[in-house]
């Protein structure tokens, strides 16, 4: 039983890593695979009562990879910690089956009390280097966090999160591929939430002022010098579209405009 679940860690992380060319390799040189070892054994003696055993065996397992798991945290099988250095997972943290961890992770706690204050991470979650998960809350199966986020609310299943605090940036389509340090191979490309943010803010802004000169023209037969001022759109740029189609809506030309107007 040992064995075998040696050689499944050791063929999942030859699965998600390229640099590793041999099941010899991995078993000699990675220490995310020292450390998951070390904690099976730090665990076994914590769940039978042996506490100081069981931090004893974690304390040793932190000086000689670099990776800190508590003897009390509940992992699942083929969790891979890729690089590991500076990785903390806490006491009440839960990692489902398939997991990646990269180096500089936390899975920390918020609160003072001894219960659950760790989060769970469910099959499949990718965390990038640097993250922080905070708090009793759940990551969703499939999910990704990009590198450095602080994620400090439950994510859904199979999105992608980045920033600080952590936004969703985009959903995981059917049949992606594993994507290392949770961002897929384009993300170049990928959509940034606050600028995403900005661009509508901008987009409701240049609908009014387009309605604005429609109504001074309307009322005085030309705009005003006011209006004149306005930003000018370029020639051949388009209006990005407004948020809401409400009629109350400023974006919308509603009736908080027609009241300013008197039309």
């Amino acid at each position: 039983m040992v064995f075998k679940r040696l050689r499944e860690d050791i063929d999942s992380i030859r699965a998600r890593d390229p640099a590793a060319h041999s099941r010899f390799e991995v078993l000699l040189c990675y220490p995310g695979l020292h450390a998951v070892t070390i904690h099976r054994l730090s665990h076994w003696c914590w769940q039978r009562g042996a506490r100081v055993t069981g931090r004893f065996l974690s304390h040793l397992g932190r000086l000689f990879t670099g990776i800190e798991i508590h003897p009390g945290a509940t992992v699942g099988p083929r969790l891979f910690i890729d690089h590991g250095t500076g990785v903390v997972i806490g006491e009440t943290a839960e990692i489902g089956a398939d997991v990646t961890l990269y180096h500089g992770v936390t899975l920390g706690g918020t609160s003072l009390h001894r219960g659950k204050r760790h989060p769970t991470l469910d099959d499949g979650v990718i965390v990038g280097s640097g993250a922080q998960v905070l708090g009793p809350i759940t990551i969703g199966k499939g999910a990704r966090i990009g590198a450095n986020a602080v994620v400090l609310t439950d994510v859904p299943p199979g999105v992608t999160m980045v920033g600080i605090p952590a936004r969703m940036a985009m959903r995981r389509s059917k049949g992606d591929a594993f994507c290392a340090y949770g961002l897929p191979g384009d993300s170049a490309t990928l959509p940034d939430p606050v600028v995403r943010a900005i661009d509508n803010l901008r987009g409701q802004v240049a609908t009014l002022v387009e309605r604005v000169r429609e109504l001074e023209t309307e009322v005085h037969g030309h705009p005003t010098l006011g209006c004149s001022r306005l930003p000018h759109r370029g020639a051949g740029e388009s209006i990005p579209a407004p948020a809401t189609d409400s009629p109350s809506h400023p974006a919308a030309g509603g009736t908080a405009l027609h009241r300013e107007t008197g039309t």
